[in-house]
């Protein structure tokens, strides 16, 4: 095992490719080594190595464990059970380098198509009171000339005469456990049974085509960062009949220059001069239904919450709303004219002197006074 390639190298991909980038290197590169292409007398191994290549990397999981533990982590790949040996046969393959009769071949019947991910970023308000918006996404579809299957109108795939159209290779074994047979996926059709001979002009043989589809996205009120919308059927297309997959929006919010969220509730933080804070005052400020009067109490201290019931966000799943939680700042003036100085200073000499107040026990406190504790 320590003398195979590197999976990345063999695809020519970098570490961090991405699923599609690595579907595309795959297909690319299985055109090239397709032995009715290429005559080199490697082509047989080449195929094996990239199908393997692409069959590590193309799977989440192995992919992980590959990057982690190497071939290592992955001895054993088709089996579908991890790192290691997932089961019997490939125990036999890793002495006897063959299958034993267990298949290895993909199935050939209908395929489901993949799921698409689209990240799509919205206003603070849109995500509070909900909105459409149109998204354009890239996917593939079943190629509409040839309706999937790879050859030009006209013409049908025909037989593989490498496999008699199974999709499978064969081959003998002789061991010291006595003769097995060794199951392989057809190198020449990829297990698909059957080859193209005339190729679609319009998706070149590969029975799908990349298209992109406007699509309008329904954002419901009270959405967060994170949230995941699905919509069903709009991801890529199946192959052999198959449904498409499903498309999930992934919601990220933009940040608002005045108001903040805590789950349902809106947050805002409203400035006041020291005069407003000692007399009261209705000062105007932002709402996300507009501007509002908010009645400021007199003798406001700093840091006073203000509750604004059913002004916050939507519950996404359930009636009502939340509030909005308006929190006061006096701000105290830094600089003051000779008028404004003098107002300040008669109105220190009215008010005195501050003192410290002499804390009040709490009830817990005279309980405890009175237990002695």
């Amino acid at each position: 095992m320590s003398d195979k390639r590197d999976y990345y190298e063999i695809l020519s991909v970098s570490r961090d490719a991405s699923p599609e980038d690595i579907k595309r290197a795959y297909r690319r590169l299985a055109k090239q080594y397709h032995p009715d292409i290429y005559s080199g007398v490697d082509a047989d191994v080449r195929i094996k190595e990239i199908n393997e290549a692409y069959e590590v990397l193309s799977n989440a999981d192995k992919r992980a464990a590959y990057d982690r533990f190497g071939h290592a982590g992955v001895q054993g790949v088709g089996g579908g059970a991890g790192p290691g040996f997932p089961d019997i046969g490939d125990i036999f393959e890793e002495f006897f380098g063959g299958g034993f009769g267990f298949r290895r071949g993909p199935a050939r019947g209908p395929a489901r198509g993949a799921d698409l991910r689209y990240n799509l970023t919205i206003e603070f308000e849109e995500a509070v009171m909900g909105a459409e918006k149109e998204i354009d996404v890239s996917r593939e579809e079943t190629c509409s000339l040839c309706q999937g299957t790879g050859a030009e109108p006209g013409t049908s795939p025909v037989r593989c005469p490498t496999c008699n159209g199974s999709g499978e290779v064969r081959q003998r074994q002789q061991t010291i456990l006595g003769t097995f047979v060794n199951v392989t996926t057809c190198p020449r059709c990829r297990g698909e049974g059957e080859i193209v001979t005339s190729p679609c002009s319009q998706c070149k043989g590969e029975r799908v085509i990349e298209t992109t589809r406007r699509l309008r996205v329904k954002i419901p009120a009270g959405v967060d960062e994170g949230t995941r919308i699905r919509l069903p059927g709009e991801g890529a297309s199946g192959t052999r009949g198959g449904g498409n997959g499903n498309l999930y929006v992934f919601i990220s919010v933009s940040p608002h220059p005045y108001f903040q969220r805590r789950e349902n509730d809106i947050l805002l933080e409203l400035p006041i001069n020291i005069a407003q804070a000692v007399l009261g005052a209705e000062v105007e400020a932002p709402t996300l239904e507009g501007k509002k009067l908010i009645k400021v109490p007199p003798g406001t201290q700093p840091g006073k919450v203000l509750r604004l019931r059913g002004l916050g966000v939507p519950h996404l799943r359930g009636g009502g709303r939340g509030d909005m939680l308006v929190t006061v700042n006096v701000k105290i003036p830094t600089q003051l004219s000779e008028g404004q100085r003098t107002l300040f200073e008669k109105l220190a000499e009215s008010l005195g002197p501050a003192t410290i107040e002499k804390h009040e026990p709490s009830f817990f406190d005279r309980m405890r006074e009175a237990l002695g504790l």
